[in-house]
This record gives C-alpha cells, structure tokens and sequence, in this order.
C-alpha cells in the first residue's frame, strides 16, 4: 500500500487541517511529516473549534494511529498544553498517538536564539514565529540537537545543560534580555510528562504498515512556497514542505509514495513578511481578509490576502508531483462580483513568463490578471457539485485545465459537512 500525501501548494493557512478531518476515514494511520508549533492545523466538526499545533489531525478518530515523524520539531511545553487541551474528549492517547524518537526538540532555549535573531535583523525580520523552530533545526543539521529518545537516556540532563551553554554563549553577543530560569520550569515538567508516551522508532511503524497494506496519510505542515528550499527564500520555513519531505521525515522510500494531494485557497494568503505578487491592498483585500477570517492559527496574526496566482500553484504543483487538487475557501469569494486571477508575471524589461523567478525579492513582478465574473451568492449549504454557481463551476474548470490536475474536492466552509467530494 502506498503512503498518500498531503500538503499546502501556497505560503500555509490553505486548511489541511479540515481536510485530513474529511479523509480520514480512508486512513489507518495519520502521520505529521515536518514543522512545529509554528503550524495550526484548524479542525471544526459538531459546533467545535478545534485547533491542532503538533498532534497529527487525525486524533479525533477513534481508531486511527497518529505518528508525529523525525522531521517534526517537538516543544514539550506545546504538546503538553495540546494534550490536555483534548483530554475532554476521552482519546486514548496511549493507543493511537505515537512519537517518533528522531523527533528533535525545542527547548526554552530556542525560542530565546528566535527571538534574539529576530530581534538583531531590524526592518529586515522574516517575520518569525518565534516558537523556535529555525534554532531547532539549526542545531538538528549543525548535529547538536537533542532528540524525544534521549529524554529517556541517563545523562539526558548533562546533555540538555551542555546545549544550553552552547545557546547562552551565543546569545551573550546579541544585545537581549532573557530570564532562563522562568522558562525552564515548565520544560522539565513537560519533558517528565512526555516521557509517558509512546516513543517509538517510527520508521519501522510506517514501513510495516505499508507492508501489511494499511492506509497511510502523511500530513505536512506550513506551504510549499515556504519550503526551506524551494520557496520564497529566505522569507520561508526552516523544513521541508514538498512531497520529498514526506520522505525524509517519516523514512518513507519514493517508490511507496502513492496520491499527492494539494490543498489550495481560492485566493492567496501570507503571514508575515516576505514577496507576494498578487497582494491586495484596497478595500477588497480587506473585505477577504474580513469574511475568510484570515488571522492566524497560531500567532493570530492578520494575514495578507491576494488573487489566486497560477504561477505558483503550476510551481508547487510541478515540486510535488500534485495528482489530485482541493480548493478551499471558495464560499469566501461569494461576497465579490468580480474576480481575478494572475496568470503570467510581467518582469521588468516587458517579458511575459509563468515560471516562478529566482528571487522574489530583487524581480520587479507585475502580476497578469484574467478576470472573472463573481457567483455573489451564497455556496456554503451546496451538497452537490451540479449544484454550484455556473460562474464557480467556470473558475474551478479554468484552474483545471491551466493546471492540468483536477480538482476532486470544493470546500465551501470550515466545518466537516460544508465540503464536496467529486
């Protein structure tokens, strides 16, 4: 059985979290391939809002086993918080939520380096998250991290203490403030709760699964115009966001992966700084931003919003190998009468082009727009895809045929019941 995929085809916040919801029946088991606390995945179902940071999105189904996988960063403290957060829900968390021993951890220390990092950059902030991530993986490829199996190992605290001074040392050449001793108190507490779950070596778990033919949904986090690699550098995520990741962060051979499903907004989003060619800066920006909600997740922050931009879908969909699309958010284009769509970038000396330039930043992007006319009604209580709007229906069939790829699922809400399956 192979292991199906799914991921953010724009700069995060497309909704993976409601859509791993709606597929997870299909699914034996939920596995988190990459990303931290930084990521919230929103699930809402049965009046609830429920919003997920580290655990996979599968936890609310009774008999599936969710995998947080090697690629993932681990704060403690979050966890810890997320799982007494759902301890009303009656999970058994000790039958299906397992982690992996890989996974590397965020310690107090971290978030301090973000934060200090941030800090020394002035006007020219990446707009971190500041939950310690890039610090995190920074010392997971400098081989200086500390790993969820280690908590178990005798000398864990001379380890942990040994790091911390590696962290201290550098911090003490950036001008800031920071009180250690008030964070590291509920760390220990989180790092001795932690130490109740399963830890397992995940690999061998993913891999038998696919060996018995049980259904496997891997689940990634931010976006892939995020991806440390092959997104808008260096205004990105510190992992990798891509198919690929899925891979590495689970010790998942290529030849097993099967369907790549990528989730989209009918528009675009972006938290934090960075280039976004089709951002909106008048009163439609705003009335988007308004009636989708688009704050975020984890941080709150209000999210710019722009026109659905074909050449970074067609990007992402080309990265990742995309064989099945899923549009969100469609309900939110309702209130509009007229919508666009950027299909080409016109660069600075006149050329028209579809691919993704090499730096955002430095390019001079003007966005080529088509339009379109607006549905202007009301789509969320719709059950039945012959039941849409015509002019939705002609938005969804223009991206298909620019993308090649279908687009098998409409969202047209945040709960479980307001979506089509086609």
């Amino acid at each position: 059985m192979k292991v199906d995929v799914l991921l953010g085809l724009q700069w995060g916040d497309e909704g993976k979290g409601k859509v791993v919801d709606v597929l997870a029946p299909k699914y034996d088991v939920v596995a988190r391939f990459q990303g931290g606390p930084n990521a919230g995945h929103t699930l809402e179902f049965d009046g609830h809002k429920h919003v997920l940071h580290q655990i996979p999105s599968g936890i609310f189904r009774e008999r599936i086993r969710n995998i947080i996988g090697n690629g993932v960063v681990l704060d403690p403290i979050v966890f810890k918080k997320e799982i007494e957060g759902l301890s009303k829900f009656n999970i058994d968390f000790k039958k299906n939520l397992f982690i992996s021993k890989k996974t590397q951890l965020i310690l107090p220390t971290h978030k301090l380096l973000d934060a200090a990092y941030e800090q020394s950059k002035g006007k020219d902030k990446i707009g971190s998250t500041l939950k310690g991530i890039g610090p995190s993986y920074q010392d997971k490829v400098a081989r200086n991290g500390i790993r969820v199996g280690d908590i178990v190992a005798p000398d864990f605290e001379g380890r942990y203490r040994n790091l911390v001074k590696k962290h201290q040392n550098i911090l003490s050449h950036y001008d800031f403030e920071y009180d250690l001793e008030e964070a590291e108190a509920p760390f220990i507490e989180a790092i001795n709760f932690l130490r109740d779950f399963n830890l397992v070596n995940s690999e061998y778990v993913i891999n038998e699964c696919i060996r018995s033919s049980q259904t496997v949904l891997a689940e990634g986090a931010q976006g892939s115009l995020l991806d440390i690699d092959f997104g808008s550098y260096p205004y990105v995520t510190s992992s990798n966001t891509m198919t690929a990741g899925a891979c590495t962060g689970l010790g998942v051979a290529p030849r097993n992966i099967g369907e790549v499903f990528g989730i989209f907004k009918a528009y675009c989003t972006r938290v934090g700084g960075g280039p976004f060619p089709t951002e909106l800066f008048d009163e439609v920006g705003k009335r988007i931003q308004d009636e989708g909600h688009e704050f975020g997740a984890t941080t709150g922050r209000p999210r710019r919003c722009g026109w659905l931009d074909l050449p970074a879908l067609k990007y992402a969909i080309m990265i990742n190998g995309v064989t099945q699309l899923f549009m969100m958010k469609a309900d939110v284009l309702s209130i509009l009468d007229e919508l666009k769509i950027c299909t080409h970038y016109k660069l600075s000396d006149g050329t028209l082009t579809e691919e993704m330039p090499f730096q955002l930043l430095d390019e001079e992007v003007t966005p080529v727009y088509k339009t379109f006319k607006g549905w202007a009604t009301d789509v969320r209580d719709v059950k039945q895809y012959r039941n849409l709007p015509s002019e939705l229906v002609s938005y969804i069939e223009y991206i298909e045929k620019e993308t090649g790829v279908p687009i098998t699922i409409v969202s047209l809400g945040p709960d479980r019941t307001e979506t089509i399956v086609r």
